[in-house]
């Protein structure tokens, strides 16, 4: 920062130069620094929806684990005439012919 100060301490005339060459070099500066700045951001964010798919598919993964573990401790704990899953059946087959007859 003391640069910066020191530059516009001196005179007018140094203030002018450096003021008249950021204007003209500022846009070339822009550019080449966005020229060598978008291939790491692209990089960046292509990183991430990779990270964010294979995290996601994780999860999918690690949820129907989850079900189908759940599903084969009911199926364990359920009476030997495994009336707990037919009556899920049924109540739905019920539902479906019962908004069926209503039309």
């Amino acid at each position: 920062m003391a640069l910066i100060e020191d530059m516009f301490k001196g005179n007018l005339a140094t203030g002018l130069a450096v003021g008249i060459g950021a204007v003209f070099l500022g846009p070339t500066v822009i550019r080449t620094v966005g020229r060598v700045l978008r291939p790491a951001a692209k990089a960046v964010i292509k990183a991430s929806m990779v990270f964010y798919r294979e995290t996601l598919s994780e999860l999918g993964e690690m949820a129907s684990d989850l079900l189908a573990e759940a599903n084969a401790e009911l199926e364990q704990s359920a009476p030997a005439g495994g009336e707990a899953s037919s009556v899920g059946a049924k109540g739905r087959t019920d539902v479906v012919e019962e908004h069926a007859s209503a039309d």
